[in-house]
């Protein structure tokens, strides 16, 4: 069975944690992504070429790679931090990602084109995946060629809907019915329900992160109620 389809109505966790967190240690991230995956997880995102060499070492499941870096810069709504020039995306081939991630916003970005990204991930039988924002970046993103379009953005750059309370259903709705190719949801989701309306909508897959593998937002969430 191909990647695409191994990831068809699954749950993906994305198992990250920044370096000066806790959980960045090796050990701790190991045992999140053994805890998620014994718990049902079906593909795994995870940030950094070491973090992809260990999931494709303990698990035979999609693994999506991306790098993101060491700290936000302060104005991060403004500019590309995902997997933003080829020097990472060689790092997550390397690494044996199964599909690569990159901000494919508008926003200008620091090297690159982002046609210079895609063509480098296709030599490699990549699969390419789009974090977008706005209908109009899905669109685009699958007419540059990438394989996968995903909502990770929507909410978090200055041209897309500031809501950060809920998953960008409308969002995934109008991708959906625009591109011909697997359209994920991913940004804001903390119930069992909100997967499930995500795959009434038509999402191929979803990805669930902070609600699972960022313990200090889990219990931000209850003790500032």
């Amino acid at each position: 069975m191909d990647i695409i389809s191994q990831l068809k109505n699954k749950v993906i966790v994305s198992v990250q944690a920044m370096p000066d967190e806790p959980l960045y240690n090796e050990i701790a991230l190991t045992a999140m992504m053994q805890s998620v995956v014994n718990g049902g997880a079906e593909g795994l995102r995870v940030a950094g070429a070491r973090d992809v060499k260990i999931a494709k070492r303990l698990f035979n499941i999609p693994i999506i790679g991306l790098t993101k870096p060491e700290k936000l810069p302060d104005n991060w709504k403004e500019v590309v931090y995902i997997t933003p020039t080829l020097k990472e995306v060689k790092e997550l081939i390397e690494a044996d990602a199964d599909i690569i991630a990159t901000d494919a916003t508008m926003r200008p970005r620091p090297k690159e084109s982002i046609e210079e990204i895609i063509k480098y991930i296709k030599q490699y039988n990549k699969l390419a995946m789009a974090d977008i924002s706005t209908l109009e970046e899905g669109i685009n993103a699958r007419e540059l060629g990438f394989d996968i379009i995903s909502t990770t953005l929507s909410g978090y750059t200055q041209n897309s809907k500031q809501d950060k309370q809920t998953p960008d259903y409308e969002l995934l709705e109008k991708l959906v019915k625009s591109v011909d190719c697997p359209v994920i949801l991913e940004g804001r989701i903390w119930e069992p329900y909100e997967v499930d309306k995500a795959f009434e909508i038509g999402a191929h897959s979803v990805v669930i992160g902070s609600a699972i593998t960022r313990p200090q937002l889990i219990t931000k969430r209850f003790c500032e109620r």
